[in-house]
């Protein structure tokens, strides 16, 4: 069935096709990041907290990016290792997340402020909110697999370990981009769907084709949709999770974007289980229909951490 690009904010996010030089200066940067990539192996950046400096260097500082926070007492024999293997993680992250270390023996308020019961304890620091991770040292493997899992639940990507080879430059323009557009214009989702598909195959971190791809299923789960019947049923009945998913999705189409994040940020609240996870895999879905920079994103984000944990 073809696209009705009549219904209001059909086109709403990256799938609109004025949205080109937005691409197109997204893709200037990714250029000039690859013609410097940092150093393979190269020392992360540590953050050394203090009590008086945690506010400005690791609460506010990760409105623009996440911090993983450590907490020890880096002298103890036991805790080293421990030390060194989250040292080599934040390296491998490349700045996805930086690594905070708080000597809490020089800092004893600060242990105190964050009821520590075991050295060393990890915390999140995520949009301005301190989350607890773990207690104790754990293995490299467990360390890496506990890190992974807490991002993949927040939605936020991390580059492939050992990934250190800069990506080869495409030209100015993708041709599987155009291609995208091309058939959007036609009204084609699926042709469309198969262009950014192609290109995410060749570039996984490309940024526009995953917001293309994401627009592209949301318009596909609203064709058929009633908007005012759907947001109607859902007031009468908040506990039908595929009925607020829909809703959430008419939302979105129609430009409201902050009461279709609320709206599944207070279903992840109020559930549990299969109907949760269902309700923030939704939610990071539709996340991917903005850029990574989207104010309502981010919101939304401190939203969904403070919801999960």
């Amino acid at each position: 069935m073809a696209a009705d690009f009549s219904r209001p904010g059909s086109l709403y996010g990256a799938i609109d096709l004025g949205a080109r030089k937005q691409a197109l200066d997204a893709q200037a940067r990714r250029e000039a990041a690859a013609q410097n990539p940092a150093a393979p192996g190269a020392a992360p950046e540590i953050i050394d907290a203090t009590a008086a400096t945690f506010t400005t260097e690791v609460v506010e500082r990760s409105m623009g990016v996440p911090i993983v926070v450590e907490a020890t007492v880096p002298r103890a024999a036991q805790v080293q290792e421990f030390s060194h293997a989250i040292e080599k993680l934040a390296g491998e992250a490349k700045g996805a997340w930086l690594l905070a270390r708080v000597d809490v023996e020089a800092n004893p308020e600060l242990a105190q402020a964050l009821r520590m019961r075991a050295i060393p304890t990890v915390y999140l620091a995520f949009q301005g909110q301190l989350m607890p991770l773990f207690e104790g040292p754990l293995s490299e493997p467990q360390l890496r697999q506990a890190i992974a899992q807490v991002f993949e639940q927040l939605g936020v990507a991390l580059p492939p370990p050992g990934d250190d080879e800069a990506t080869p430059q495409e030209p100015a323009v993708d041709p599987d981009l155009l291609a995208a557009d091309m058939a959007i214009e036609d009204g084609d989702l699926d042709a469309a769907a198969q262009a950014f598909q192609r290109l995410l195959a060749r570039q996984p971190g490309n940024e526009e084709a995953k917001i293309g791809l994401a627009g592209v299923g949301l318009l596909s789960r609203t064709l058929d949709l009633d908007p005012a019947d759907v947001l109607k049923r859902a007031a009468a009945d908040p506990a039908d999770v595929a009925l607020q998913l829909q809703a959430a999705d008419v939302e979105l189409l129609g430009g409201q974007v902050d009461a279709a994040f609320d709206r599944l940020i207070a279903v992840v609240r109020r559930t549990a289980g299969d109907d949760r996870d269902k309700a923030r895999v939704h939610l990071l879905s539709l996340f991917e229909t903005l850029p990574a920079d989207d104010p309502s994103v981010a919101k939304a984000r401190r939203g969904l951490a403070s919801a999960l944990f």
